[in-house]
C-alpha cells in the first residue's frame, strides 16, 4: 500500500468511522483487527464499530479535526487529532494520538491515546 493510500485510509478512519458511520469499520479494518485501548482489547470490525457507537453515544454533538499527519512509516501510520463535543453536562474538548498498523490495505492493529481537555 502506498503512503498516499495509507493517508487516505486514515482520513476515512477519522472522517467516516469516528464522524458517525460505525459501519465503515467493515471497510477500514481487517477481520483480525485488534484495538489496544488502555482498559481492554477490541477485536474485529464489529468490536470496533461497537466502541465507536459507545463513544459517540456519550455526546449529543461531536466533531474531529486532524491536527498532525497522518505520518506514514512502513506499515505504520500515526496522527494527532482534536475533538469537540457536547454532552448533557455541556461542551468539552479533547485530543488524541492514533498509531495504526496496516496490512492488506486495511488497518489490523490500533493503539489509541486520548485525553480530556476542557
Amino acid at each position: 500500500m502506498t503512503s498516499t493510500s495509507t493517508r487516505d485510509l486514515y482520513r476515512r478512519w477519522l472522517d467516516e468511522l469516528w464522524a458517525g458511520q460505525p459501519g465503515a469499520a467493515a471497510q477500514l479494518v481487517g477481520p483480525d483487527f485488534v484495538g489496544h485501548w488502555p482498559d481492554r482489547d477490541v477485536h474485529g470490525p464489529d468490536g470496533l464499530a461497537a466502541v465507536v457507537a459507545e463513544t459517540r453515544s456519550l455526546f449529543t454533538e461531536i466533531t474531529f479535526e486532524l491536527t498532525v499527519g497522518p505520518i506514514v512509516d512502513g506499515d505504520l501510520v500515526a496522527a494527532r487529532w482534536s475533538g469537540r463535543g457536547v454532552t448533557p453536562r455541556g461542551s468539552t474538548s479533547f485530543a488524541g494520538n492514533d498509531v495504526l498498523r496496516v496490512a492488506g490495505g486495511r488497518f489490523v492493529e490500533y493503539w489509541p491515546a486520548s485525553s480530556a481537555g476542557s
